[in-house]
């Protein structure tokens, strides 16, 4: 097994190889490498994730799913909340949105102290905050951007204003390094109908037409036996499949997914690797996830951060996990 100088080595290489001899056929935004790419030689806490998105009293989602995700994956998380909701495992009861010069005065507080290395976004349920955001993107700029498309919670609640969309493609997706889309939201996002897998490279082909540099289209709304999903980074299609899992106790899995993701990235994962070992994560949370009130129970955060550590530490996860 490599160690890590070598580990850091091929990287630098990779890196200096990529810039001195770019490939004609790839845009140049594709070349461009985050700049964490050496955090993982830190300590820990090891790379710093700043979510923007939306409360969820009830724990398992929004903010709170984030800061348990990323802290629990040992990054440094922040948070700048776009609303505050009322909600519980049944779902959403009210909402209440702050007025958006307080969201701007968030953004300008954590950023303009603390360093991030990845910006990740959940509910912006306004066209407003939309543009706040993506004002505040370019005053402080060299931040990696992953976006995860909030539009609906699970018991159907609209958590995205209807004009607001347009103003998210228009907007945030130039400016974004990822986004991770479910396979309703990139059909709203992209006007496309997806029945199959071919169906979702189309669509993460037609987002990155609008503006995302590489996207991470999310397949559990498809049938059959396996979840697949499917990453578009630059020309290449990659495919990242678990086994279905069937119980209703899934609430939050797309802010951990994302979370997991940024985390991973701000600590210098190539982004393939960030998305593998980050569907390892959600899948072990949904896996070991425990029934919680009355309706869609929460992840569980804990197991699968441990499963995740003992897997990094050469350990069987299995044997982990029933010794635990």
């Amino acid at each position: 097994m490599k160690n890590s100088t070598d580990r850091d080595q091929q990287r630098a290489d990779a890196l200096l190889f990529s810039l001195v001899t770019p490939p004609d056929s790839i845009p140049a935004r594709d070349l461009e490498d985050p700049e964490p790419l050496f955090n993982h030689c830190k300590p820990y806490p090891c790379g710093s994730v700043l979510t923007v998105a939306g409360s969820d009293s009830g724990g398992g989602a929004g903010i709170q799913g984030d800061l348990k995700t990323i802290t629990l994956l040992g990054g440094y998380a922040s948070s700048v909340i776009s609303c505050l909701t009322a909600q519980n495992t049944l779902g959403v009861h009210s909402t209440y949105q702050p007025p958006a010069s307080f969201f701007s005065e968030q953004l300008h507080a954590v950023l303009s102290d603390i360093p991030v290395d990845v910006i990740k976004t959940g509910m912006l349920n306004s066209a407003e905050l939309i543009a706040i955001l993506a004002k505040t993107l370019d005053h402080y700029p060299g931040r990696i951007v992953v976006i995860d498309p909030v539009m609906t919670a699970k018991g159907g609640w609209n958590l995205l204003e209807k004009e607001a969309c347009a103003t998210l493609v228009s907007l945030l997706l130039p400016r974004c390094y990822l986004i991770t889309p479910n396979i309703p939201e990139a059909e709203q996002l992209t006007g496309l109908s997806i029945t199959d897998e071919q169906g979702m490279i189309n669509a993460a082909h037609a987002l990155r037409k609008l503006g995302a540099r590489n996207v991470l289209l999310k397949g559990g709304h498809l049938e059959g036996g396996t979840a697949t999903d499917i990453l578009v980074e630059g020309s290449e299609v990659q495919r990242f499949a678990a086994k279905r899992i069937h119980h209703g106790n899934t609430h939050g899995t797309g802010c951990t997914y994302a979370s997991a993701i940024a985390t991973l990235l701000a600590q210098g994962e190539a982004l393939p690797r960030a998305v593998s070992r980050a569907k390892e994560f959600v899948t072990a949370a949904i896996y070991y996830a425990r029934p919680l009130g009355s309706g869609h129970g929460p992840l569980n955060h804990y197991l699968a951060a441990r499963i995740f550590a003992a897997g990094a530490n050469g350990q069987d996860a299995r044997s982990f996990c029933r010794k635990n």
